[in-house]
């Protein structure tokens, strides 16, 4: 198979926290050796891709902001291209924000004002938030996640409650589902990954830590998909004494990977494999 673009998320695969992982920048390179194409993907909604080049630049690694495709950019494009003339109530950080009001999307205050509600993940979440979701769901037309994200991982070593929380925590109340919930693995980042690589998708591979949604993404556009155990995903979570690896826990669907590496350092034995 010739590979020849690549899907690779950020948090618990090439950083996690504020650590470059090890063996991540030697795994990038190795893509890029092979005259892989990259585009990093990251379902963290808090910050634009401008801010996610500078960041990978602070670590070493010199990417451009059109190679990096955020959650929050991606909502942010999508609200533009779907919801330019409503009011948009947003539950989201200060980042998430900028890149809505730079999208000139209308947002409001007033949860009573609300056409469209917006969930992400924000450090302030609190009862207010939540209140004020339910009430803004009263009238909304119309509710979007920024990303399914229930954790992601800290430097620590153990997870934190991402944007599927705080979406879950609205929904819950309101009792009613998301109409969209955006990030990997949905149809829009798949468009996005289509665009930015250019590449047929059967030639492009995908490289996470998440089933859910990295293999996801993967399983959906019929990309190779490569889970690395640095991030959300343990050993324990993978059965690898088959002849292919099998997730232990039973989800939903066809979410086994391809191939099962320790981290992005191990990625050029994959390559061997598959280019």
């Amino acid at each position: 198979m010739d590979i020849r673009g690549a899907v690779v998320d950020l948090d618990g695969t090439v950083y996690r926290g504020g650590r470059l992982l090890d063996g991540a920048r030697e795994g990038v390179e190795a893509l890029r050796d092979g005259g892989i194409d990259c585009l990093f993907v990251t379902n963290n909604p808090t910050r634009s891709p401008e801010a996610y080049a500078e960041r990978l630049g602070s670590l070493g690694l010199h990417v451009r902001p059109e190679q990096v495709c955020s959650a929050g950019s991606l909502t942010a494009t999508y609200l533009a291209e779907h919801h330019a003339t409503d009011d948009v109530f947003l539950i989201g950080s200060d980042g998430l924000r900028e890149m809505v009001a730079d999208a000139d999307v209308r947002t409001t205050d007033d949860p009573d004002a609300a056409d469209v509600v917006v969930t992400s993940h924000t450090y302030d979440f609190d009862y207010d938030d939540l209140t004020e979701g339910l009430w803004a769901l009263d009238g909304a037309d119309a509710f979007v996640g920024t990303d399914p994200d229930l954790t992601y991982p800290g430097e620590d070593g153990r997870d934190r409650p991402g944007s599927g929380a705080i979406t879950r925590a609205v929904a819950t109340v309101a009792e009613r589902a998301p109409d969209h919930v955006l990030g990997k693995p949905s149809e829009e980042t798949l468009d996005i990954v289509r665009e930015r690589l250019g590449h047929p998708l059967d030639r492009c591979l995908v490289v996470g830590d998440r089933p859910d949604t990295d293999v996801a993404l993967g399983k959906r556009g019929g990309m190779t998909t490569v889970l690395v155990l640095s991030g959300t995903t343990t050993r324990t979570d993978v059965d690898l004494d088959g002849e292919t690896p099998r997730l232990v826990a039973p989800v939903e669907g066809d979410l086994d990977p391809d191939f099962v590496v320790d981290g992005l350092g191990d990625l050029p034995t994959v390559l061997h494999g598959v280019v």
